[in-house]
């Protein structure tokens, strides 16, 4: 795989995390939260991750360090708490309560797109015909795999509130996903931490408001870890690939999780494999090849840039030190990018933000 590509690794990684707490998820409803609240599991989720990733950065940094973001960053950041952590959840139980599990799973297929079309139109990242027709495959793909075997007259769609309330749940996470794109240079931990803890802060107290109960320690437990697995360690890869591929191209490998679920569900709870399985593996691998073999090289230029983040001193990271260094690489530490133009195969990364004249 060239070098270029390896950033795809993080985000097929935080994919397969995200499919694979799915049917954990699904578990645990049935183990009891269900007669309790949707929120409280989705609280209890979110707080594994933020509470998790919270003590992981604490033991790594050997106590508690500021964030590094730079000030023009927080409000970009405190955007995608908004709209990731706090409306897109809530919106997300509000339109499962109206429509059908199967309904709801294919029109979360729409994040991939909304997050592609924000990407392209909004924040101008660049894209072509074949990133477009890899996106389409991976979401039909995910589209095959949640079809109910009735065809379409069973799906249970509603009408009104549910398919609204989740399109507006895609529309919430997709701004989310772009606005994280903004300060993905930062610290990884602490941006997937502070979601989580505000995201399980809001609806863990929405669940006790409606009159949940704590679940036994047990359920409590399962709970947290399969929302620091899922939710928390799968948000900092997804951060990091944002870091190296743009917020369309991260979104559309992410679109992968469905089949990695449905996977999961087959190998390790026993649910049978329909033919439709193979189908979505099948337009899965295809976008995804299309997307791992992609080439897009041209004459670049870079515009002189100040950040934080890990980096050793590659092509873009030509810079002197005000601060003893002892050579070791890679590291972190907020450092000048002066204007450069050059020509290399990329991906819409932290560094390569630029405009195309074609």
């Amino acid at each position: 795989m060239p070098s270029h590509h390896r950033a795809a690794l993080p985000a097929l990684g935080a994919a397969i995390l995200f499919g694979a707490s799915t049917p954990f998820a699904k578990q645990l409803m049935g183990d009891g939260f269900a007669v309790w609240s949707p929120f409280l599991l989705a609280g209890l989720l979110y707080l594994g991750s933020g509470l998790g990733l919270t003590l992981l950065r604490l033991l790594r940094d050997k106590g508690w360090k500021p964030s590094g973001l730079q000030a023009g960053e927080w409000p970009w950041l405190l955007g995608a708490i908004a709209f990731g952590g706090v409306i897109g959840p809530l919106l997300l139980m509000v339109g499962l309560a109206h429509t059908t599990g199967a309904a709801a799973s294919l029109l979360l297929n729409l994040e991939s797109v909304l997050t592609a079309l924000l990407a392209w139109l909004v924040f101008k990242e660049n894209t072509d015909r074949r990133i477009v027709l890899g996106m389409l495959l991976v979401v039909a793909g995910g589209a095959v795999l949640v079809w109910p075997t009735g065809g379409p007259s069973d799906m249970g769609m509603g009408r009104g509130i549910g398919p609204l309330a989740i399109a507006g749940a895609c529309l919430a996470w997709a701004i989310d996903n772009n606005l994280t794109r903004k300060v993905s240079a930062s610290d990884a931990l602490f941006i997937a931490g502070s979601k989580g803890l505000v995201a399980g802060c809001v609806n863990a107290g929405l669940a006790f408001a409606l009159g949940a109960a704590w679940p036994s320690a047990g359920l409590l437990s399962s709970a947290l870890l399969v929302g620091l697995l899922g939710y928390g360690l799968s948000l900092v890869l997804f951060v990091v690939a944002l870091r190296g591929l743009g917020a369309a191209r991260t979104g559309a490998y992410f679109s992968t999780a469905p089949f990695v679920g449905a996977a999961l569900a087959i190998a390790v709870f026993g649910e049978p494999v329909h033919a439709v399985f193979w189908w979505a593996a099948s337009l899965m691998a295809a976008g995804v090849f299309l997307h791992l073999t992609e080439r897009h090289e041209h004459v670049h230029e870079h515009d002189e840039q100040s950040h934080d983040h890990r980096h050793s001193h590659d092509a873009h990271h030509q810079h002197s030190h005000d601060f003893a260094w002892d050579g070791v690489e890679p590291h972190t530490h907020v450092h000048q990018h002066t204007k450069l133009q050059h020509r290399h195969a990329h991906f819409p990364d932290i560094h390569h933000q630029h405009s195309h004249t074609l």
